[in-house]
């Protein structure tokens, strides 16, 4: 199936065009971030302006429209911001483990032998340990940092799709078009990279899809427990951490601080959601099973 099909489904697609209006509107609120909430310090836009040294969150109101979080950080300039953070920890971990798993898998099938089974039981390793705790524990270790955090991500990140393209590589590197092609002389760079990942890549898109919500949630996770983006950083899981001593809200109350969980909740479950619609349709216009 090429690809101007594939999009011209996903676009016919009901799923996944709400899941695509989602992320175009996600999108634009990251590309003019600094127009729709403007930085207080043009050389830190991350970090969140504070309305005051107050330790008690603020409800919504003129001047912050989504109110302040504990420590008078303000919410609105934190999602706004978060949003940018979202994408670009999202694009950059699931993209650079995508691009290693997709090069270890490869050359694992296509070469066989002593070389898959050494690649394969070093990634059977890296999988042997829980993702959570492992990037936990490295983040620990190299600190504070959303540099960090995405280093942590991509080394335990790249397995699941080195196994995934090793598959596919394998059902297909002793098809006709492949033997042709090196009947004729072409080089395993050729191979590889024209006629072998080409032809076995749309699995590996929906599941890098699917993997964009799980990472930035995974980032917040890290954020959350104060090990990942540092004080201040515009980072959903940061701002949710912020409201963990007021979830109960107040006495007599247990809604006063709503405004602490739900907004910055709202906004990470709608961008997971929408990746995981859009790997959806991906999935369902790819899987002959799922085609009448």
């Amino acid at each position: 199936m090429e690809w101007q099909e594939v999009l011209f489904r996903l676009f016919k697609n009901k799923v996944s065009l709400i899941g695509l209006v989602i992320i175009i509107l996600l999108g634009l609120i990251a590309v003019f971030a600094p127009w729709i909430a403007q930085p207080q310090n043009p050389n830190e836009p991350y970090f969140i302006p504070r309305a005051g040294w107050m330790f008690e969150p603020q409800p919504p109101s003129s001047e912050h429209i989504f109110g302040t979080a504990e420590g008078q950080y303000d919410i609105f300039y934190g999602i706004i911001w978060g949003t940018r953070t979202a994408f670009l920890i999202g694009a950059i971990v699931v993209g650079i483990s995508t691009i290693i798993g997709i090069l270890v898998g490869t050359v694992a099938a296509y070469y066989g032998g002593w070389m898959d089974e050494v690649i394969m039981r070093i990634t059977d390793i890296f999988m042997s340990i829980p993702f959570v705790i492992a990037t936990i524990v490295m983040t620990t270790i190299l600190g504070k940092g959303v540099t960090n955090m995405m280093i942590a991500l991509i080394t335990f990140g790249w397995m699941p799709t080195a196994r995934l393209m090793r598959s596919q590589v394998l059902s297909i590197k002793n098809e006709e078009f492949v033997q042709a092609a090196n009947a004729l002389g072409a080089n395993d760079f050729r191979i590889i990279f024209r006629h072998i990942i080409y032809n076995t890549i749309f699995p590996v898109v929906i599941q890098a899809s699917m993997r964009m919500g799980s990472i930035v949630i995974t980032a917040s996770t890290l954020s959350f427990l104060g090990i990942g983006a540092p004080e201040g950083y515009a980072d959903w899981g940061q701002m949710i951490s912020y409201a963990r001593n007021w979830i109960i809200g107040g006495q007599g109350n247990a809604l006063k601080y709503w405004f602490t969980v739900v907004i910055p909740g709202t906004a990470i479950t709608l961008f997971c959601l929408s990746w995981n619609l859009i790997g959806d349709a991906f999935r369902d216009i790819l899987d002959p099973k799922m085609q009448s």
